[in-house]
Protein backbone atom coordinates (compact mmCIF):
# COMPACT_ATOMS: atom_id res chain seq x y z
CA UNK A 1 0.00 0.00 0.00
CA UNK A 2 2.48 2.59 0.90
CA UNK A 3 4.67 1.85 -2.36
CA UNK A 4 1.10 2.35 -4.27
CA UNK A 5 0.78 5.65 -2.21
CA UNK A 6 4.21 6.85 -2.82
CA UNK A 7 3.45 6.49 -6.72
CA UNK A 8 0.12 8.09 -6.57
CA UNK A 9 1.36 11.11 -4.19
CA UNK A 10 3.98 11.36 -6.99
CA UNK A 11 1.46 11.54 -9.98
CA UNK A 12 -0.11 14.29 -7.57
CA UNK A 13 3.11 16.36 -7.71
CA UNK A 14 4.21 16.27 -10.89
CA UNK A 15 -0.11 16.91 -12.06
CA UNK A 16 -0.12 19.60 -9.84
CA UNK A 17 3.11 21.35 -11.37
CA UNK A 18 2.07 21.38 -14.77
CA UNK A 19 -1.47 22.93 -13.24
CA UNK A 20 0.38 25.80 -11.49
CA UNK A 21 2.89 26.02 -14.73
CA UNK A 22 -0.53 26.34 -16.93
CA UNK A 23 1.11 24.35 -19.50
CA UNK A 24 -0.99 22.40 -21.33
CA UNK A 25 -1.31 18.18 -20.71
CA UNK A 26 -0.75 16.61 -23.51
CA UNK A 27 -2.11 12.68 -23.26
CA UNK A 28 -2.39 10.14 -26.05
CA UNK A 29 -5.95 8.74 -27.71
CA UNK A 30 -5.39 5.89 -25.80
CA UNK A 31 -5.03 7.41 -21.83
CA UNK A 32 -7.89 10.12 -22.63
CA UNK A 33 -10.16 6.67 -23.58
CA UNK A 34 -8.86 5.37 -20.19
CA UNK A 35 -10.04 7.91 -18.16
CA UNK A 36 -13.69 8.23 -20.01
CA UNK A 37 -13.79 4.28 -19.29
CA UNK A 38 -13.43 5.41 -15.47
CA UNK A 39 -16.24 7.91 -15.85
CA UNK A 40 -13.98 10.94 -15.63
CA UNK A 41 -12.90 10.68 -11.97
CA UNK A 42 -16.15 11.27 -9.77
CA UNK A 43 -16.93 10.98 -6.48
CA UNK A 44 -17.77 6.99 -6.18
CA UNK A 45 -14.82 6.61 -8.67
CA UNK A 46 -12.18 3.63 -7.17
CA UNK A 47 -9.29 6.06 -7.92
CA UNK A 48 -10.64 8.80 -5.81
CA UNK A 49 -11.29 5.88 -2.78
CA UNK A 50 -8.76 3.93 -3.03
CA UNK A 51 -6.62 7.47 -2.66
CA UNK A 52 -9.05 8.49 0.25
CA UNK A 53 -8.95 5.64 2.30
CA UNK A 54 -5.07 4.77 1.68
CA UNK A 55 -4.46 8.56 2.95
CA UNK A 56 -6.85 7.84 5.71
CA UNK A 57 -5.38 4.83 6.65
CA UNK A 58 -1.91 5.88 6.39
CA UNK A 59 -2.17 8.92 8.31
CA UNK A 60 -4.65 7.24 11.14
CA UNK A 61 -6.99 10.28 10.77
CA UNK A 62 -9.36 7.67 13.06
CA UNK A 63 -7.31 7.60 15.69
CA UNK A 64 -7.19 11.05 15.68
CA UNK A 65 -10.58 11.86 15.92
CA UNK A 66 -11.09 12.99 12.01
CA UNK A 67 -13.95 11.16 10.40
CA UNK A 68 -13.84 9.69 6.78
CA UNK A 69 -17.17 11.72 5.94
CA UNK A 70 -15.10 14.93 7.04
CA UNK A 71 -11.95 13.97 5.37
CA UNK A 72 -13.43 12.94 1.80
CA UNK A 73 -15.39 15.97 2.27
CA UNK A 74 -12.33 17.69 2.21
CA UNK A 75 -10.27 16.42 0.01
CA UNK A 76 -13.06 17.25 -2.70
CA UNK A 77 -12.95 20.31 -2.02
CA UNK A 78 -8.90 20.72 -2.34
CA UNK A 79 -9.09 18.77 -5.10
CA UNK A 80 -12.09 20.78 -7.16
CA UNK A 81 -9.82 24.26 -5.87
CA UNK A 82 -6.80 22.43 -7.60
CA UNK A 83 -8.61 21.88 -10.54
CA UNK A 84 -10.04 25.66 -10.55
CA UNK A 85 -6.11 27.26 -10.22
CA UNK A 86 -7.35 28.53 -6.56
CA UNK A 87 -4.23 26.79 -4.85
CA UNK A 88 -1.23 28.52 -5.22
CA UNK A 89 0.63 26.08 -2.51
CA UNK A 90 -0.51 22.41 -3.33
CA UNK A 91 0.02 19.17 -1.02
CA UNK A 92 -0.89 21.07 2.27
CA UNK A 93 -4.67 20.43 3.79
CA UNK A 94 -5.85 22.21 6.85
CA UNK A 95 -9.23 21.14 8.64
CA UNK A 96 -11.33 22.58 11.18
CA UNK A 97 -13.10 20.19 12.29
CA UNK A 98 -15.88 21.75 14.51
CA UNK A 99 -17.80 19.02 14.78
CA UNK A 100 -15.69 18.30 17.80
CA UNK A 101 -15.64 19.81 21.00
CA UNK A 102 -12.94 23.10 21.91
CA UNK A 103 -10.97 20.61 24.44
CA UNK A 104 -10.06 18.29 21.56
CA UNK A 105 -7.20 18.50 18.97
CA UNK A 106 -9.32 19.52 15.78
CA UNK A 107 -6.87 21.19 13.96
CA UNK A 108 -5.42 19.05 11.73
CA UNK A 109 -2.24 20.29 8.92
CA UNK A 110 -1.67 17.21 5.80
CA UNK A 111 0.69 16.77 4.32
CA UNK A 112 -1.41 15.01 1.15
CA UNK A 113 1.86 14.23 -1.02
CA UNK A 114 3.72 12.40 1.95
CA UNK A 115 0.48 11.21 3.57
CA UNK A 116 1.70 12.60 7.36
CA UNK A 117 0.17 14.63 9.91
CA UNK A 118 2.01 18.04 10.32
CA UNK A 119 0.23 19.25 13.04
CA UNK A 120 -2.65 18.47 15.34
CA UNK A 121 -3.91 20.63 18.05
CA UNK A 122 -6.50 23.24 19.19
CA UNK A 123 -8.02 25.38 17.79
CA UNK A 124 -10.59 28.29 18.67
CA UNK A 125 -14.26 29.05 17.48
CA UNK A 126 -16.31 32.63 17.43
CA UNK A 127 -17.78 33.79 21.28
CA UNK A 128 -21.57 33.51 19.54
CA UNK A 129 -20.92 30.22 18.08
CA UNK A 130 -21.57 28.19 20.92
CA UNK A 131 -20.10 27.08 24.47
CA UNK A 132 -17.78 24.23 24.03
CA UNK A 133 -19.52 23.12 20.78
CA UNK A 134 -19.79 25.34 17.98
CA UNK A 135 -22.99 24.93 16.47
CA UNK A 136 -23.46 28.30 14.78
CA UNK A 137 -22.20 30.15 12.41
CA UNK A 138 -22.32 33.55 10.34
CA UNK A 139 -20.42 35.59 7.49
CA UNK A 140 -21.61 38.54 8.78
CA UNK A 141 -19.66 41.44 10.36
CA UNK A 142 -19.87 41.55 14.03
CA UNK A 143 -21.36 38.31 14.32
CA UNK A 144 -18.16 37.27 16.22
CA UNK A 145 -19.17 33.82 14.96
CA UNK A 146 -16.83 31.47 12.91
CA UNK A 147 -17.75 30.83 9.26
CA UNK A 148 -17.51 27.52 7.13
CA UNK A 149 -16.53 25.86 3.98
CA UNK A 150 -13.47 26.73 1.96
CA UNK A 151 -10.87 29.20 2.02
CA UNK A 152 -7.38 29.69 1.04
CA UNK A 153 -4.29 31.30 3.54
CA UNK A 154 -2.86 34.80 2.16
CA UNK A 155 0.00 36.68 3.89
CA UNK A 156 1.14 37.06 6.97
CA UNK A 157 0.99 40.52 9.40
CA UNK A 158 2.24 41.47 12.85
CA UNK A 159 -1.28 42.75 14.77
CA UNK A 160 -2.52 43.19 18.21
CA UNK A 161 -2.27 39.20 18.61
CA UNK A 162 1.36 39.13 16.76
CA UNK A 163 2.33 36.88 14.17
CA UNK A 164 -0.98 36.21 12.48
CA UNK A 165 -2.00 35.24 8.88
CA UNK A 166 -5.12 36.43 6.38
CA UNK A 167 -7.41 34.24 4.81
CA UNK A 168 -9.54 34.77 1.70
CA UNK A 169 -12.88 32.80 1.76
CA UNK A 170 -14.32 31.04 -1.46
CA UNK A 171 -17.58 30.49 -0.91
CA UNK A 172 -20.01 33.10 -1.87
CA UNK A 173 -22.63 33.65 1.46
CA UNK A 174 -20.53 31.48 3.62
CA UNK A 175 -17.27 32.62 4.06
CA UNK A 176 -16.69 35.04 1.48
CA UNK A 177 -16.48 37.98 3.96
CA UNK A 178 -13.59 36.70 5.94
CA UNK A 179 -11.27 39.47 4.85
CA UNK A 180 -13.15 42.47 5.35
CA UNK A 181 -14.32 40.85 9.19
CA UNK A 182 -10.35 40.46 9.75
CA UNK A 183 -10.69 36.66 10.57
CA UNK A 184 -7.18 35.34 10.51
CA UNK A 185 -5.07 32.89 12.33
CA UNK A 186 -3.52 34.43 14.86
CA UNK A 187 -1.68 32.83 18.60
CA UNK A 188 -3.14 32.94 21.87
CA UNK A 189 -2.89 31.79 25.47
CA UNK A 190 -6.83 30.85 25.81
CA UNK A 191 -6.01 28.23 23.81
CA UNK A 192 -3.50 25.51 25.15
CA UNK A 193 -3.02 21.76 26.67
CA UNK A 194 -3.16 22.89 30.04
CA UNK A 195 -7.17 23.93 29.37
CA UNK A 196 -8.36 20.61 28.35
CA UNK A 197 -5.99 18.59 30.56
CA UNK A 198 -7.96 20.29 33.29
CA UNK A 199 -11.43 19.64 31.52
CA UNK A 200 -12.49 23.72 30.43
CA UNK A 201 -13.03 24.39 27.07
CA UNK A 202 -10.85 26.59 24.95
CA UNK A 203 -11.41 30.53 25.04
CA UNK A 204 -13.71 31.56 22.08
CA UNK A 205 -12.24 34.48 19.77
CA UNK A 206 -14.43 37.31 17.98
CA UNK A 207 -14.81 34.13 14.78
CA UNK A 208 -11.03 33.52 14.23
CA UNK A 209 -9.17 30.17 14.50
CA UNK A 210 -6.88 30.94 17.02
CA UNK A 211 -4.35 28.33 17.85
CA UNK A 212 -1.81 28.32 20.56
CA UNK A 213 0.94 30.70 20.93
CA UNK A 214 3.26 28.21 21.26
CA UNK A 215 2.81 26.92 17.95
CA UNK A 216 1.10 29.53 15.46
CA UNK A 217 4.44 30.20 13.99
CA UNK A 218 5.37 27.04 12.76
CA UNK A 219 1.63 26.33 11.74
CA UNK A 220 1.52 29.62 10.17
CA UNK A 221 4.62 29.44 8.12
CA UNK A 222 3.55 25.98 7.36
CA UNK A 223 0.35 26.93 5.33
CA UNK A 224 1.04 30.38 4.53
CA UNK A 225 0.81 31.55 0.85
CA UNK A 226 -2.16 29.68 -1.15
CA UNK A 227 -2.44 26.64 1.04
CA UNK A 228 -6.56 25.43 1.16
CA UNK A 229 -7.86 25.53 4.41
CA UNK A 230 -11.32 23.80 5.14
CA UNK A 231 -13.69 24.65 8.11
CA UNK A 232 -16.29 21.50 8.16
CA UNK A 233 -19.19 20.98 10.73
CA UNK A 234 -22.44 19.15 9.45
CA UNK A 235 -24.51 21.86 8.97
CA UNK A 236 -27.66 20.66 6.56
CA UNK A 237 -27.85 24.41 4.85
CA UNK A 238 -23.73 24.47 4.17
CA UNK A 239 -24.25 20.80 2.88
CA UNK A 240 -26.71 21.31 0.40
CA UNK A 241 -25.45 25.23 -0.68
CA UNK A 242 -22.07 24.67 -1.20
CA UNK A 243 -20.70 24.77 -4.61
CA UNK A 244 -17.60 23.02 -3.83
CA UNK A 245 -18.76 20.50 -2.30
CA UNK A 246 -21.40 19.34 -4.65
CA UNK A 247 -19.69 20.27 -7.53
CA UNK A 248 -19.23 17.66 -10.72
CA UNK A 249 -15.54 17.58 -11.80
CA UNK A 250 -12.67 15.84 -12.86
CA UNK A 251 -10.52 15.15 -10.01
CA UNK A 252 -7.04 15.62 -10.79
CA UNK A 253 -5.49 13.12 -8.53
CA UNK A 254 -7.73 10.65 -10.40
CA UNK A 255 -6.69 11.70 -14.15
CA UNK A 256 -2.60 11.22 -12.34
CA UNK A 257 -3.64 7.82 -11.30
CA UNK A 258 -5.28 6.83 -14.50
CA UNK A 259 -2.38 8.02 -16.65
CA UNK A 260 0.15 6.55 -14.64
CA UNK A 261 -1.58 3.16 -14.66
CA UNK A 262 -1.40 2.89 -10.85
CA UNK A 263 -3.35 -0.54 -10.13
CA UNK A 264 -6.73 -0.08 -8.34
CA UNK A 265 -7.71 -3.72 -6.48
CA UNK A 266 -9.78 -5.72 -7.98
CA UNK A 267 -12.39 -5.38 -5.24
CA UNK A 268 -12.73 -1.84 -6.17
CA UNK A 269 -12.55 -2.50 -9.88
CA UNK A 270 -16.09 -1.33 -11.82
CA UNK A 271 -18.03 1.14 -11.27
CA UNK A 272 -20.96 -1.17 -9.66
CA UNK A 273 -18.30 -1.52 -6.55
CA UNK A 274 -21.05 -0.76 -4.03
CA UNK A 275 -18.78 2.11 -3.09
CA UNK A 276 -21.47 5.22 -2.29
CA UNK A 277 -20.28 8.52 -0.81
CA UNK A 278 -22.63 10.41 1.38
CA UNK A 279 -22.23 14.59 1.82
CA UNK A 280 -25.18 15.12 3.60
Amino acid sequence: MKRLLLISSVCICVFTSIIAANKPVTVSKQAVNKIENYAAGTDNSPEINYWIDSLYSEMDLSAAGLTRSAFFKACKGYEYLLAQNEIQKPGILTICDYSQPSNKKRLYILDLNEGKILFNTYVSHGRNSGSDFATSFSNKSDSYKSCLGFLVTAETYFGDNGYSLKLDGLEKGFNDNVRSRAIVMHGSNYVCSNRAENGIMMGRSFGCPAVPATEVRNIVDCIKGGSCVFNYYPDKRYAQNSKILNANFVWPVAQSMQLASVKIPDSLRGLDSGISISLN
